[in-house]
C-alpha cells in the first residue's frame, strides 16, 4: 500500500521540481539580461534590512563587551605601554634640542671665525675639573695638532683663558676667571690700560688698582691690550657692570662680566698668530 502511494504521488512530485527549475532559470536569465527584476530587488533588499541589522546583534553586543569591560591587568598593560612609548618620544624630543643648540653655537663659533685675522683650530671640551678653586678645563687638542703652552683660548663670544699645559693628544686651559689669572686690558672707548683678574667666579673679573678718577664706565667694552706679549691686542674680554668709587679711597672698586660663557663652551678655538707664525 505504501509502495503505491508513494508511485501515484512520484509523478506530481517530479512535476513540481520541473516546474520550479524552470521558473529558476527563467528568473536567472531575466536578472542578467533585462532590468526588469531589478526594482523587485531593490525593494526585497530593502525588507531585508532590518533582519540583516537584526542577525548583526549578536556581534555588536559582543564587540561593546570587550570594549566595555576590560579588565584591569589590560588597563596596567597598556598604561605601561604608553608610558614606555612616551619616555622614548621624550628622549628624541631632548636630543633633537641638544642638537639644535649644538648647531646654532657651532654657527655662532663659525662666524666669530670670519672676525679674526690669525690662523685657528677648532676644540672640543673634554673635562672640567672638579676643583671649585681652580677654572680649568680639557681640550682634546694637543701639542700634535700644534697647540703650544700660553696659547689664546676664544669661544663665540670673547677671550675664554689661555693654555696651560700642552699634552700631546690634549691640553689644559686655565679660565680668566681663575684666581691666579690676570690679564692686560684696555677700555675700547678710550683705550685705557688696566690688568683684569680673576675672582674664583665664573661671571666675575676684578681691575685692580684703578685711580677713583679714571674714565671708566659701567658698560665699557674692555678687550685685550696685547702687552705681555701673550694674548694678541684687540680680543673682547668682558663688560664692566659695576664701579663703587669712595672718596676716601686711592682706588676704584670696579668689577666686568667676561664676554666668553665660561660654564657653557663646548666648542672653543685655538688661536695662532699669524704675525708670530711668519717671523
Amino acid at each position: 500500500m505504501a509502495i503505491k502511494t508513494l508511485f501515484t504521488k512520484g509523478p506530481a512530485v517530479s512535476l513540481r521540481f520541473i516546474l520550479l527549475g524552470l521558473t529558476a532559470v527563467v528568473l536567472v536569465l531575466l536578472s542578467l539580461f533585462t532590468d526588469v527584476l531589478d526594482k523587485p530587488r531593490s525593494q526585497l533588499a530593502d525588507f531585508a534590512k532590518p533582519l540583516y541589522q537584526v542577525a548583526d546583534w549578536p556581534r555588536r553586543i559582543n564587540e561593546w563587551r570587550q570594549q566595555t569591560f576590560v579588565s584591569h591587568g589590560d588597563l596596567l598593560q597598556e598604561n605601561q605601554r604608553l608610558q614606555t612609548e612616551l619616555l622614548i618620544h621624550q628622549r628624541k624630543l631632548q636630543q633633537l634640542a641638544s642638537l639644535s643648540a649644538e648647531n646654532v653655537r657651532l654657527r655662532q663659533l663659525l662666524n666669530a671665525t670670519e672676525l679674526l685675522e690669525d690662523d685657528v683650530l677648532v676644540a672640543e671640551l673634554i673635562g672640567v675639573s672638579p676643583n671649585p678653586l681652580s677654572h680649568t678645563l680639557i681640550l682634546n687638542r694637543g701639542a700634535h695638532d700644534g697647540v703650544f703652552t700660553g696659547q689664546p683660548v676664544l669661544d663665540a663670544k670673547g677671550l675664554l683663558g689661555q693654555v696651560t699645559e700642552a699634552s700631546p693628544n690634549s691640553a689644559r686651559v686655565l679660565l680668566l676667571t681663575d684666581p691666579s689669572h690676570a690679564l692686560p686690558v684696555q677700555v675700547n672707548r678710550n683705550g685705557v690700560r688696566s690688568i683684569a683678574e680673576g675672582t674664583g667666579d665664573l661671571g666675575v673679573l676684578r681691575l685692580r688698582h684703578v685711580s677713583n678718577t679714571t674714565d671708566i664706565q659701567e658698560g665699557d667694552l674692555l678687550v685685550s691690550s696685547g702687552l705681555g706679549q701673550r694674548f694678541p691686542a684687540g680680543y673682547p674680554v668682558a663688560i664692566v657692570n659695576r664701579v663703587n668709587r669712595d672718596p676716601g679711597q686711592p682706588f676704584a672698586d670696579i668689577y666686568a662680566k667676561p664676554m666668553a660663557q665660561m660654564d657653557r663652551a663646548r666648542n672653543v678655538l685655538l688661536v695662532f698668530d699669524s704675525a708670530q707664525t711668519e717671523r
